[in-house]
Parts: C-alpha cells; sequence; structure tokens
C-alpha cells in the first residue's frame, strides 16, 4: 500500500497544534521530529554508544503524518492546507510549506530503525527495539517495541513521563486503561509491572495491529487487550489508573468521561500536552472531579498525573 508522507516545519509552540491537525485528518501515525529532544538524549548518558550527530538548527520541529493515498488524499491535503493557514493566523507563527512524498509500508517501517535504540527510561523500564541487543541489570523490566507505523517508542518525552508515572503508581493486581495506545508501549509497561488486566484503545486500526504484535513479543496477551476504540466510549466498568499520551486538546474532551471510569482513589495519567497549556488542563481536572497529585515538565512538554476522591 502506498501512504502520502506530508512534512512540515514550524516552531516547537505550534507542533501540538500542527499534530492534532493531522490526527483530525486520520493520519496512521504522527512522527514529531524535534533537535532539542534528540541532543538532550545525546548528552543523558543512556546510550551506551550513539553515532546520532549533534543537532544544530534546535528552533525547527518537523512534524510528519501518513495518509493512504487514495481517491480522498486530495481531499484530505486541501483541508489540511485550509487548517494550516487558519493555525497561522490564530497563533501569529509561521509555519512552513506542506512537503510530500510517496512511501511504502516497508519504507516507512524501516525509517524509524535508524535512531531508536534501548534507552532506560525510569528507575527499572528499559524500552528496548526488538532489532537491538542489551544486556539487563538485575532489575531492569525490558519493553521491547517495534514502532513500525504507530507512535510510541517510549523514547519521546511524553512517553517517557507516563512511563515513570506508571512505575509510581501502578500496583499488582490494578486494571488500567490506555487511551490512544499507539505502539501499546504504556499498555505494555503497566503489564509487565503488574497490573492484572490491561485494556488498550486506539482510533487507528494500524496503531491497533502494531499494538497486539507488541503485546504478543513481550508475552502479555494475557493481561492486555487492545481494539480499535474512540477515547473512552469502548470501556466499560472502572479502572485504577487510566493513562492517556494524547494531545491537550483530546485529554479536555475526555476529562468529563474520566472520573465516572476510575474506581475511587485511582489515577489518571495525561501526557502530550505542550507546555504553554498545562494550566488550561490543570484548571479541568478539579471541574471533572480531579485532584492534582503532580505535574511534570521535561522539553516543553508537560504531563499531569491526577487522582479521583473517595476512599
Amino acid at each position: 500500500m502506498k501512504w502520502a508522507e506530508l512534512s512540515i516545519q514550524t516552531m516547537s509552540e505550534a507542533t501540538e497544534a500542527v499534530a492534532n491537525i493531522f490526527h483530525e485528518l486520520g493520519a496512521a501515525g504522527v512522527v514529531i521530529e524535534d533537535p532539542d529532544l534528540i541532543n538532550s538524549y545525546r548528552r543523558s548518558g543512556a546510550w551506551d554508544y550513539c553515532d546520532i550527530p549533534e543537532q544544530l538548527n534546535t528552533g525547527i520541529v518537523t512534524v510528519k503524518a501518513y495518509l493512504p493515498v487514495d481517491d480522498a488524499i486530495d481531499d484530505k491535503i486541501r483541508v489540511l492546507s485550509d487548517s494550516l493557514e487558519e493555525l497561522e493566523h490564530n497563533i501569529e507563527t509561521s509555519l512552513g510549506p506542506v512537503e510530500r512524498r510517496e512511501v511504502q509500508d516497508e519504507d516507512w517501517a524501516v525509517t524509524w530503525k535508524e535512531f531508536f535504540l534501548p534507552v532506560k527510561i525510569g528507575e527499572r523500564v528499559v524500552i528496548k527495539p526488538t532489532w537491538k541487543d542489551y544486556i539487563p541489570e538485575s532489575e531492569d523490566i525490558i519493553i521491547e517495541i517495534d514502532p513500525g507505523m504507530a507512535f510510541g517508542t517510549g523514547s519521546h518525552h511524553t512517553t517517557a513521563m507516563c512511563i515513570r508515572m506508571l512505575e509510581e503508581v501502578v500496583k499488582p493486581g490494578d486494571t488500567v486503561y490506555d487511551v490512544g495506545t499507539g505502539s501499546g508501549v504504556l499498555a505494555v509497561t503497566a503489564a509487565k509491572l503488574g497490573a492484572k488486566k490491561v485494556l488498550a484503545a486506539d482510533f487507528d486500526s494500524v496503531a491497533v495491529r502494531v499494538a497486539n504484535e507488541n503485546v504478543k513479543v513481550n508475552n502479555v496477551e494475557s493481561v492486555v487487550k487492545v481494539d480499535v476504540g474512540d477515547l473512552l466510549a469502548g470501556f466499560t466498568g472502572q479502572a485504577d489508573i487510566i493513562v492517556a499520551n494524547i494531545v491537550a486538546d483530546i485529554i479536555l474532551k475526555m476529562l468529563p468521561d474520566v472520573s465516572p471510569r476510575l474506581t475511587d482513589g485511582g489515577y489518571f495519567i495525561a501526557g502530550g500536552i505542550i507546555v504553554e497549556r498545562i494550566g488550561e488542563v490543570l484548571l479541568a481536572l478539579s471541574a471533572n472531579g480531579l485532584i492534582l497529585e503532580k505535574a511534570t515538565e521535561e522539553g516543553g512538554w508537560g504531563n499531569i498525573l491526577a487522582r479521583k476522591g473517595g476512599n
């Protein structure tokens, strides 16, 4: 199958808004190439060896999305152009031109592998590409991931913060809901941290297929179930933890449904929020029955850990 890779260069403050436009168009995966993120990992000492050069033009972020080349592609690109023009006017930030190239499934998958190396995220969790070797330490929890055409290698600031929060709050026997699972990295992490039941959903069927493959690779099929779903619409019952690593607009949209889906004292982990919008999300928490436990920030991105009041 052929895909249109659409690429836009912009400033970091417009990254989330551009990614959200792509998501609304039904993009089967959005890639954010942030030079600041690459440099921070080069300097972190998390990699034993890294041959990625120091990034120089750190003011520019490239956002890429992948749309199937079908009868609707031209209409989608016209909608994209109109949406970007409106965004440029509203946030007064310049956007580069939309560049387009066509790629095959296998070309897209291979582009991830050049820069994806094993990295220790929290106290114990190590994200390891399936095609790389890694010698674990005694306390390491290894999460094997092949992101394929889905978002989520674990190395982005937002995903890493979610993983560290999961390390803090997951208890043996917990039920966890992962909304917008992408590659399934957070769902697999929750299972390997001791969750008894993990339900994961993504609007993108490609992501669901990739996530299910990663569930099998990590031998957690008995714990993790992944299906196509729109936010919390397909979830029934209550969870001890809900994690959503998406974008601010979608988190705000789903907040009214979070508290009813949490047990008393249950946790909500929200990621993918640019720092400029953290305050907006924090204000919405209390209005929806949630109490802030912690807010963290890395590389211009913010994550929130909140709790439902009760016993």
